[in-house]
């Protein structure tokens, strides 16, 4: 595909803009070059995404623009900033003695690799009139003349070359400079002192229509939540979850929350670059004013007001040490189902905002478990899919479960909650399946359809199936031809008709316009199906859709009962079994569930065969979360028979070692099993003091071995450590402590003779249930009485971690 089609002159207006070319020049481009005198906000945004996607397909940016008379605007900047801090190179030229820079240019080029270096494939140069501006590039009167490089003309080669080299020339020169914070806050202070007087110069520059910025409110589920945040805080929480579904604005409300309680420094943290990418745009729109950075894989910003991090860098000691503990007043952890506990407990333990809030879209309690305990079990808000389609915010669903009759999935191997997806992808790539999904698809489809694939070469072998029946279709993956910005945008309008996709659009992309979403690949969880089921529920305004249609193909394996399950709202694989066998179903006003007969009869077959033992139930709730469930999820989910699991395994640790069959656990479990089970499994719980006291003292590194001695934490320390985590759970504090404790500061005496008393003289203390005292106290410092070795460490505290939240979650859920 070329860099540039259609007439050499670009004549402006909506008629003949200009941003459509520069776009599939973007697109596909290994090398971009823009130089332009002024940059608006509502330029730089139309050029953002793909812009993004280039850097991700390793495309090398350039961009420059400048100071002259003061018109590119501060927050056009702070948003190159953000694409530098991707790995393209922004410069600001900074004019002097009233020299003028009337530059705009953008240039293209598209290499292929050679020996021993690069050939040039394609080129294309824009020079004219228009700046980065909405108008400049969708609606006003601009003429834009294009050079086509010709690869086979001397001449060509050699004025091309001409541009490249004039444009470096500009690029390296002494006044042009990296953008950096500091040097966007010395401009933003020139800018607002003469902004005044440049309003009639913005006129007769044609930037008079730069739109002013949107005026974002909260919906009415935001508007209740943000009620219930606050309300949490005043009752004296200071970390809370909420639940909304996928669609409803989860992102939104805590931008919301954010400005609520005016927060000066926010941290965001999620596992994936994508739900950050979205995140910052949201935050970027409700606060243009702060300064927005990221700290990734690629980039650690450690100045910016506003940081939006990866729990996979930022989970690291060596970099938390970078921040102080109190350095943010708002935290928001988004979906912390994804990610280890152990990176997030580092991060959580670490800061100490003013209030952090938990985002997840996990519908259902047992699923929510794990989240609610690092959100000191505090369920602030909770909107389902129903909510959402009775609240208007989301359409209703039309959902198709088709047998996929053509794979026997009996057949692939099934490991560690997951079908082996290199024979997913054998079984997936023939004509028959193919001919299968297309049939039923023509059968219910509606405008716009986003389909879900297994792997690149399965995505790939589907557009070709279907494109091969006439019907437009692409494939879109890391590094596919075609650019995930280029396919959403010709899906919104109506130009393609099918994107398949492997997992770039399962979160953080919005897609209103999608009205059905093609499952044409099993999904590991429960929430990753609502995940993409939720691509499709988001209202469309500007394509008025009344409905999603969901097409799903569904096998003979027990992991399929995820379906039923996520859209029914029913906990346990099983029960939402036999809500569709028996026909008790209900759904959301609007809504139609259809299964086919052969899944109904697989499905009646399969619950006569399950059983009820611990590892079918463990088993069971395994293939609904997709992962190993931790002892909270296993309460939650009312099957943790402690009395059961001593018998059968010794604990919960031999339990999970033992049918995970996993050599570390198991080796941890002959060495640390009877601390895990009888200083904190079946310990003695009058209180919730012991499960705090010990959540504190590994937050504290008491567990860390220096020179073959295990280090103990300082009881002082302990005790005031102790103090703030037990006041993050109000209604703890409420039952545990007495009046008189609950006015004792974490800093005084009072409260450390008071802690020394209970708990920590109980855990220094053999009683009749232990075989030993677990801990020694010399009335300094509180150490272990056993040796946690250093390759063990880390799996030692997210054990015990896990248990003290299953304690704790079982201790109030009695309250």
């Amino acid at each position: 595909m070329g860099l540039a089609q259609g007439y050499l002159l670009t004549t402006g207006t909506s008629k003949d803009p200009l941003l459509p070319k520069l776009i599939r020049a973007i697109n596909h481009a290994t090398a971009i070059d823009i130089c332009v005198s002024f940059a608006q906000p509502s330029g730089v945004s139309l050029l953002l995404e793909p812009l993004i996607d280039a850097i991700g397909n390793n495309a090398v940016i350039r961009i420059m623009t400048s100071d002259y008379l003061s018109i590119t605007h501060p927050q056009a900047l702070r948003q190159l900033l953000l694409l530098q801090q991707r790995g393209a190179q922004v410069k600001l030229y900074q004019c002097s003695d009233r020299k003028a820079f009337h530059l705009k240019s953008y240039i293209f080029v598209r290499e292929r690799e050679t020996v021993p270096n690069h050939t040039i494939e394609a080129g294309t140069a824009f020079v004219g009139s228009s700046n980065l501006s909405a108008s400049a590039l969708t609606s006003g009167l601009e003429w834009n003349l294009r050079f086509d490089l010709e690869p086979s003309s001397d001449k060509s080669i050699e004025e091309f070359a001409h541009i490249r080299r004039s444009f470096e020339t500009i690029f390296e020169s002494p006044e042009a400079h990296f953008l950096t914070r500091q040097l966007i806050e010395s401009y933003t202070k020139q800018f607002e002192e003469i902004a005044r007087q440049n309003a009639p110069l913005m006129t007769v520059l044609g930037i008079e229509d730069e739109p002013e910025p949107e005026a974002h409110t909260p919906n009415s589920s935001q508007t209740e939540a943000l009620i219930a945040l606050q309300e949490s805080r005043n009752a004296g929480y200071c970390r809370g979850l909420v639940v909304m579904a996928t669609g409803m604005g989860k992102t939104w409300l805590a931008a919301f929350d954010a400005q609520q309680i005016k927060a000066s420094r926010v941290l965001f943290v999620a596992h994936r670059e994508e739900i950050l990418l979205q995140a910052q745009r949201t935050f970027s729109a409700l606060f243009p004013e702060k300064s927005i950075g990221f700290f990734n894989g690629v980039t650690k910003d450690t100045e910016a007001e506003f940081l939006f991090a990866s729990v996979q860098s930022l989970g690291k000691l060596e970099y938390l040490h970078s921040f102080a503990v109190d350095h943010f007043d708002y935290v928001v952890v988004d979906e912390f189902h994804h990610a280890t506990a152990q990176g997030y407990q580092k991060l959580l333990a670490y800061f100490k905002p003013k209030f952090l809030l938990g985002l997840t879209a996990t519908p259902e309690r047992t699923d929510q478990s794990d989240i609610l305990s690092l959100c000191d079990n505090n369920l602030v808000f909770e909107r389902n899919i129903v909510h959402g389609i009775e609240s208007k915010i989301l359409v209703p669903f039309h959902y198709y479960g088709i047998h996929d009759e053509f794979v026997d999935y009996k057949e692939i191997p099934w490991r560690n909650g997951k079908f082996d997806p290199t024979a997913l992808d054998v079984a997936f790539a023939t004509q028959k399946r193919a001919k299968h999904i297309y049939e039923n698809w023509l059968s219910h489809k509606q405008s716009r359809t986003l389909a879900f694939c297994i792997s690149k070469r399965h995505a790939d072998y589907m557009a070709n199936y279907f494109c091969k029946q006439g019907v437009k279709a692409v494939a879109v993956y890391s590094g596919s031809e075609v650019r995930r910005n280029e396919a959403l945008a010709e899906l919104s309008e109506g130009k393609i008709d099918v994107v398949f996709s492997v997992d770039l659009f399962n979160e953080g992309t919005d897609i209103p316009a999608v009205d059905t979403v093609l499952m044409t690949r099993p999904t590991e969880s429960k929430i990753l199906f609502l995940q993409q089921l939720g691509r499709g529920l988001r209202a469309s305004p500007d394509t008025g859709k009344s409905h999603v249609v969901v097409i799903d193909f569904i096998g003979n394996h027990k992991s399929f009962l995820i379906k039923p399950a996520g859209l029914l709202g029913v906990v346990g694989l099983r029960a939402s079994a036999k809500r569709v066998i028996n026909n008790q179903i209900e759904l959301a006003p609007g809504c139609h569930l259809n299964f086919d007969t052969g899944i109904v009869d697989f499905w009646k077959e399969l619950i006569e065969v399950m059983g009820s033992t611990l590892e079918d139930d463990y088993d069971e709730l395994k293939t609904e979360l997709g992962h190993r469930p931790t002892a909270t999820e296993f309460f939650h989910s009312g099957n943790y028979q402690r009395p059961k699991i001593k018998s059968r395994f010794g604990g919960w640790l031999g339990m999970v070692a033992k049918l995970e069959n996993d050599k570390n656990l198991l080796t941890l479990n002959n060495r640390h099993g009877a601390f895990m089970r009888q200083a904190i499994e079946s310990t003695s719980m009058t209180k919730c003091f012991k499960a705090i006291l010990l959540r504190s003292f590994i937050e504290l590194d008491g567990f860390e071995l220096i020179d073959g001695a295990m280090k103990g934490v300082d009881i002082t320390e302990l005790s005031i450590r102790s103090w703030e985590i037990l006041h993050r759970y109000p209604k703890a504090v409420a039952v545990d402590l007495a009046h008189k404790e609950r006015s004792l500061s974490a800093e005084s005496a009072e409260w450390l003779k008071y802690w020394l008393k209970n708990p920590i003289a109980a855990y220094s203390s053999k009683n009749k249930s232990d075989d030993q005292a677990w801990f020694l106290n010399d009335g300094v410092r509180m150490s272990p009485s056993f040796i946690v070795g250093d390759d063990e460490r880390d799996m030692f505290e997210a054990i015990a971690l896990e248990l003290c939240d299953y304690r704790m979650a079982e201790y109030l859920s009695g309250k």
